[in-house]
């Protein structure tokens, strides 16, 4: 596999995954709380995943991984709960036509925190996208 080019693929099946995601949602957690249609995603997910890494023959001991791992894989999950609990409460009160959108300020937050933590920097190309994702989530959040 050409690994130069791969990531293109799998973050493109990660958008289809995504767009997926809040249609299925959306449909699901009608007359269910949010957060325990949360819960339950997140369980199957749990599920899904242990029986993909057993599989796949990648499981290996998690307690031998160092403790700077286990701080910033503890704090992306926080995060991930986090956004998932919102993004669920968003889908339950909102249109998932205009929540997804929204949701995807996140590719704009994500290349300013990799700006600033990471020291990644986007060439002026990038940022005009990025900057025009942001332009076009604000156009479809004003009423």
């Amino acid at each position: 596999m050409d690994t130069s080019n791969s990531w293109f693929y799998w973050a493109f099946l990660s958008a289809v995954f995504a767009a997926l995601t809040a249609i299925f949602a959306k449909i699901g957690i009608q007359g269910v709380d949010s957060d325990l249609a949360t819960l339950i995603r997140t369980a199957i997910i749990i599920v899904v995943l242990t029986i993909f890494v057993w599989l796949a023959g990648k499981w290996s001991n998690p307690f031998s991984l160092s403790s700077k791992t286990w701080l910033f894989l503890g704090l992306s999950g926080l995060a991930t709960g986090a956004s998932w609990v919102c993004y669920f409460r968003a889908l339950q009160i909102g249109d998932a036509s205009k929540v997804a959108p929204v949701d995807k300020l996140s590719l704009v937050l994500v290349a300013l925190f990799a700006y600033i933590f990471l020291g990644e920097h986007p060439s002026l190309k990038d940022w005009l996208g990025i900057a025009m994702v942001a332009a076009g989530v604000l156009i479809l959040a004003i009423k």
